[in-house]
């Protein structure tokens, strides 16, 4: 910001003019400004595009068929014009359930360790090691799941290793960077205040932590977990590998089965025609549920922020 000095008369008032802003600055200003509107109206109409290019490949076979027997539909066979994808929707949920339900308990173990008991020593070895896992290839993980843990719950269920279990695993470590990293932030967003008071009220550190931290911070921890979900659902590679990719509905959860992810990669590369549009469904319905997930997030938040308003 510059400003031109007054100058002072021999009357001791001052004359000239007061500029706050050169004209220069003015211009930097207002081309920085609208430089940023841009790249936020690039953002928005990304997601507009990508939405209409989806919704208008896709909508035509959901049309014609009908949206109950598309989304409702018991079998996958492209082959004879049945395109239910019940088992693969099916096949999303079971495999999403089961990551969440082995990688929620680690992942906010692991933010609570490195918020509240971990030596800063021990916190600058093992936080980037947690990050790492989220730079890692997914591909990578699914070549573990394949080589390493598929033949060992092959031999311990007589299978052939292939199914929900394997990929349980191998979600359940992907989305640990992500649960772990939000749920830290949430944890260190709590005044100190709040641990001094349960500290000074006699309180043990393990008392105040699931007593009063985690409830504290149980919006920020179950919006980690929304994301972390959202995470699993549309995880491709990884799942691809192990899963077997039947797409039928699994009698267990040893034994192949398919989700929305992994069958439209599976297809993509040999589809046309309705089976292709078919497949463009997958997607509006993946796209949907993540638009949902994410609105879902920004609900919480909104109830967060009012009732700390409330407060």
């Amino acid at each position: 910001m510059m400003v031109d000095e007054p100058r002072i008369d021999e009357g001791g008032t001052s004359s000239g003019n007061l500029q706050l802003m050169s004209r220069s600055t003015y211009f930097k200003e207002t081309a920085l400004k609208n430089i940023f509107l841009l790249c936020a109206f690039v953002a928005v109409m990304g997601v507009a595009l990508i939405f209409l290019f989806v919704g208008w490949r896709g909508w035509p076979l959901m049309a014609d068929i009908g949206l109950g027997s598309f989304l409702g539909g018991a079998e996958w066979n492209p082959t004879s014009a049945l395109y239910g994808i019940l088992p693969l929707i099916w096949g999303s949920v079971v495999v999403m359930a089961g990551a969440l339900a082995l990688g929620t308990p680690l992942a906010v173990g692991t933010a609570i360790f490195l918020s509240e008991i971990a030596t800063p020593r021990v916190r600058s070895i093992v936080r980037p090691a947690v990050e790492l896992l989220a730079g890692i290839p997914s591909v990578i993980f699914g070549f573990f799941g394949l080589i390493v843990l598929r033949p060992l719950i092959a031999n311990a269920t007589g299978g052939l290793g292939f199914g929900a279990v394997t990929a349980w695993f191998i979600l359940a470590i992907m989305i640990v960077p992500t649960i772990a990293t939000l749920t830290e932030d949430a944890l260190n967003s709590i005044p100190p205040g709040i641990r001094e008071a349960s500290y000074a009220m006699g309180a043990t550190p393990w008392q105040t932590i699931y007593k009063v931290l985690v409830p504290a911070a149980k919006i920020g921890i179950l919006d980690a977990i929304i994301l972390g979900m959202g995470r699993a659902i549309g995880e491709t590679m990884a799942v691809l590998m192990v899963v077997g990719n039947a797409p039928v509905f699994p009698q267990g959860v040893t034994v192949p089965l398919s989700t929305l992810t992994s069958q439209i990669v599976m297809d993509m590369p040999y589809a046309a025609g309705d089976h292709r549009t078919a497949l463009f469904g997958m997607a509006i319905v993946l796209f949907v549920v993540s638009m949902g997930l994410v609105a879902l997030v920004r609900l919480i938040a909104r109830f967060q922020t009012s009732m700390d308003r409330g407060r």
